[in-house]
């Protein structure tokens, strides 16, 4: 998460953390000088996030819709190991959504393990989809790409693509 510091506007930028989970990154992300909002789909996963963290905010809303986010309304958008749960069909209006929730200047942070071939389920039924990495730049084509690289995650050996995309102004 430290190399967002460097990614992200300014200190003190309105973050959304898109697919928060249990909170972790928000954590971060607030006591690193970026008031940060998490949302998720899952009310199990959002409980636990109040949990941990209840002087933060956390709020369900589920890709691609993202109900009650208003476009533009952030600074900052991190999307951090999610889209590749979704059904394929979801991935290019999830990325559109996400990327309208960024304001002017503002900056979007995109990640998701690489599987290649084809769509995958693991011991625990969760989707990794296999989609090209054209379909997500599509729908950044107005963007200004600041970084679009893939690297091996130190934890899990898998591959991770990063795309990091600033709004125009």
């Amino acid at each position: 998460m430290g190399d967002l510091v460097g990614i992200f506007s300014k200190r003190g930028a309105a973050t959304a953390d898109i697919g928060c989970g249990s909170g972790r990154e928000v954590a971060w992300l607030n006591a690193n000088g970026f008031p940060a909002e998490g949302f998720d789909a899952s009310e199990g996963l959002l409980a636990e996030a109040r949990s941990r963290y209840p002087r933060l905010s956390f709020a369900r809303a589920e890709l691609p819709d993202l109900r009650g986010i208003a476009s533009g309304s952030f600074d900052n958008v991190l999307c951090e190991t999610v889209i590749m749960h979704l059904d394929p069909t979801l991935i290019a209006p999830s990325v559109r959504r996400m990327f309208e929730l960024v304001k002017p200047g503002g900056v979007f942070y995109l990640s998701w393990r690489v599987t290649a071939g084809y769509d995958a389920r693991d011991a625990h039924g969760r989707l990794y989809a296999a989609f090209d990495t054209a379909l997500v730049r599509a729908e950044l084509a107005g963007a200004e790409l600041l970084l679009d690289a893939e690297v091996v995650s130190a934890s899990s050996g898998k591959v991770i693509h990063r795309i990091v995309a600033r709004q125009r102004d």
